[in-house]
């Protein structure tokens, strides 16, 4: 008769305790109904990420996209939340959630204050920010969110990739990131190549040739429905 091992079984047969597996977290019925949106599927594909991967969300908001990305990246990868201070300020309760999440036994999320966390240094694969980066001009001078980019490329291991999704508004430059919450996408494609990065493509699977690009991102004739860009840059 053939004996079949199993990993919790070789621990119970020599008094070890069985490693404990990550379970993704259980996601809310809020975000499932924004999927049609903003496609989790497509984007996980696009900023190839899979299992064992190691990916920053950074500004997570409420966690839509780190509860994703932990069932994407399985028990061999990891999920880095970046929650820089002003950020969990902002969104207050919803940060808390994603703090219990990386306490759960076995979570393979974890949650850090700044890009630049030196115990991550060269070891991401993939770092992403959705609908965030309009905002780092909204308070930063151009220096410091030369900085920022500069701090993810530091983070990323040489073939990472660095994925922005956010809202258009094109041939406008900063000048809508305040008053609308959008950014034109040459701007930021310019910003982050003259940070080391060089763009490897782009997917228009958020875009909305219907968006006028004059009306407040929250607006409810647009909301959840801006015609949005996703680019894809790779550290060299």
């Amino acid at each position: 008769m053939r004996l079949i091992a199993t990993a919790p079984l070789l621990a119970l047969a020599f008094g070890l305790a069985a490693p404990a597996l990550a379970a993704p977290p259980v996601r809310p019925a809020e975000d499932i109904a924004r999927d049609a949106d903003r496609k989790p599927a497509d984007m996980v594909a696009f900023a190839k990420i899979g299992k064992g991967t190691v990916v920053a969300d950074i500004i997570p908001g409420g966690g839509y996209f780190t509860r994703v990305f932990a069932a994407a990246v399985g028990d061999t990868g990891k999920v880095v939340a970046v929650i820089p201070p002003p950020a969990r300020a902002a969104y207050g309760e919803q940060t808390k959630a994603i703090d219990a999440m990386a306490a759960a036994p076995g979570s393979n999320i974890v949650v850090v204050a700044t890009p630049a966390d030196p115990a991550w240094a060269g070891k991401l694969d993939v770092a992403w920010t959705a609908q965030n980066y309009h905002d780092l001009h909204n308070g930063q001078t151009p220096e410091q969110v030369m900085g920022f980019n500069r701090a993810v490329f530091a983070e990323l291991k040489p073939g990472g990739y660095f994925i922005i999704v956010d809202h258009a508004a094109p041939g406008t430059g900063l000048s809508m990131t305040k008053s609308l919450h959008r950014i034109d996408p040459a701007t930021v494609k310019a910003e982050v190549v003259a940070a080391g990065f060089v763009f490897d493509g782009e997917s228009t699977v958020m875009a909305n040739p219907a968006d006028a690009h004059t009306a407040i991102v929250f607006d409810p004739s647009v909301r959840g429905h801006t015609d949005q860009f996703a680019y894809r840059f790779k550290k060299p």
